[in-house]
């Protein structure tokens, strides 16, 4: 009886010691620095922009951007796109603006959609931080981008699926005063690839929310892992996403942020992945 008490208590100690480790290396998974690059081929990208880079970054929620990712894409990019959840509930709004301060710069023009957590805090608040600093909100509006030449590109965002304030269909209303523009749609929730149709002329979609499921035992979690895909002829992003939610912790899917080089071919296709981790 003696031997089996020890047993267990030592069987209860190894479980105790691989719980902590593994929850330590989550924690530490939780907090690394990624860059992910990639070049995106479009052949109705227009020739007059030349190569387009896009720092994209989803669903920061309660982490303060390194400053050695701010560093690394510091003017080397046209435009900035922040997917939705820069925040949540309980963080302070002066962690808001510390990262839209570091974000600005970056030296780009600021794009923005709201996440559902955005919505848990004052968002007249918010709002006006964004605004202070420049970022243009995409609330089912788009805007338009437009090259020396005359040439047009058009970045269009919707507000949240998750809490039913996606329009879509204003959006595209919104963009379609412009004609024959290449068009990027920014939506924090990845489901709206169910309402993309051929007929929008939608080029690029960029997404996040799912962080990747977050914690992913043996190949499985609640969604599946970010991923850069084409349907349709038309790439469709979801990122892992640089923060956490519920608990600081990821395993399998890291943190990211991503560069994007939109790029001339003569068909759309997807070109490999390049990580500076740091």
């Amino acid at each position: 009886m003696q031997y089996i008490v020890v047993f267990i208590i030592i069987v209860l100690i190894v479980l105790i010691i691989a719980l902590t480790v593994l929850s330590f290396y989550m924690y530490r998974t939780a907090q690394l620095e990624r860059i992910v690059y990639q070049d995106l081929y479009f052949s109705n990208l227009p020739k007059h922009f030349g190569d387009v880079r896009i720092f994209f970054i989803s669903d920061v929620h309660k982490r303060i951007i390194s400053d050695q990712i701010i560093a690394k894409v510091q003017q080397q990019v046209d435009l900035v796109i922040i997917g939705g959840d820069l925040t949540e509930r309980t963080v302070p709004f002066a962690h808001v603006e510390q990262n839209l301060a570091k974000l600005k710069n970056i030296g780009a023009p600021l794009y923005f959609v709201w996440g559902n957590n955005d919505y848990e805090v004052d968002v007249h608040e918010l709002d006006a931080r964004l605004l202070q600093y420049g970022v243009t909100i995409l609330a089912n509006t788009a805007v338009h981008l437009e090259a020396k030449q005359g040439e047009k590109m058009t970045l269009l965002g919707i507000e949240d699926i998750t809490v039913e304030r996606d329009r879509l269909d204003m959006a595209l209303a919104d963009a379609c005063n412009v004609k024959d523009a290449f068009r990027i749609l920014v939506s924090h929730n990845p489901k709206v690839k169910a309402q993309v149709q051929e007929e929008h002329r939608i080029s690029l979609v960029l997404s996040g929310h799912t962080h990747g499921g977050q914690v992913r035992f043996l190949g499985y979690g609640p969604y599946k892992l970010g991923d850069t895909e084409m349907f349709n002829n038309c790439v469709y992003v979801t990122s892992n996403g640089y923060g956490t939610s519920t608990i600081p912790m990821r395993l399998t899917a890291k943190p990211e942020t991503h560069l994007f080089t939109l790029k001339r071919g003569h068909h759309t296709s997807i070109g490999e992945k390049k990580e500076v981790q740091f």
